[in-house]
């Protein structure tokens, strides 16, 4: 047995319809459906979408349900994600062949990146030394307090002295800590571009690692 839909049946088509298309499918029981508009019965299966002469135009995919169209469009932003991740990657690679046309290049930026750390250590190291300068006539001062309480001014000042003396350590370690980690990043770079230098395409070696940077303050 064949039903349609009853706007299909009751009214000749338009141009307008007609240019869309016939909708049509058979439902799992043996229901043959016809109309100008997708048929909600068949909505969970392909229904065939004909020309006015009967010839195939195209198929109308099934409807999804809201389980499946949130999987569907979690597909998609991953892909688009995935995308978008692949076309910075091919652009931070051919920023650095831009940047870095050969290996002498790429040791120039790398030593002008330390340069910077190098002049923070020796600033630290000179600053120390003045500390350390400053604490001798302190220390020579408190010896005459040795079995006695020490003047509060006189405290508060070996007190100061230390207290600068241990945030310039702190920030000698953490300058030591940027140069390793400038150095590796640099590393982890010319690894990379010389297999590009090599030929490997743009894009084609995945993520580029950086390490964080540290305050060198």
């Amino acid at each position: 047995m064949t039903l349609t839909c009853a706007t299909a049946a009751a009214q000749p088509q338009s141009p307008a319809s007609s240019s869309a298309g016939i909708y049509t499918c058979t439902t799992p029981d043996g229901r043959r459906f016809t109309s100008d508009r997708p048929i909600p019965a068949c909505n969970g299966q392909e229904q065939r979408v004909l020309n006015s002469d009967g010839s195939l135009q195209r198929i109308h995919p099934p409807s999804l349900t809201p389980e499946e169209r949130a999987l569907r469009e979690a597909a998609e932003r991953r892909a688009q994600a995935e995308r978008t991740a692949q076309l910075d990657a091919v652009r931070r690679d051919r920023n650095l062949l831009n940047r870095y046309p050969d290996e002498a290049a790429h040791r120039k930026a790398r030593e002008a990146a330390l340069d910077t750390v190098r002049l923070a250590i020796r600033a630290t190291d000179q600053r120390l030394k003045r500390l350390a300068e400053e604490r001798k006539p302190l220390l020579s001062e408190a010896e005459f307090y040795r079995d006695r309480t020490l003047p509060a001014l006189l405290k508060q000042q070996l007190d100061a002295n230390e207290a600068a003396a241990e945030a310039q350590r702190t920030a000698a370690q953490t300058q030591a800590a940027e140069l390793d980690r400038i150095n590796r990043n640099y590393d982890l770079e010319l690894n990379r571009l010389r297999r590009l230098w090599a030929g490997a395409p743009a894009g084609s070696l995945g993520g580029v690692p950086t390490l964080p940077a540290s305050d060198t303050r």
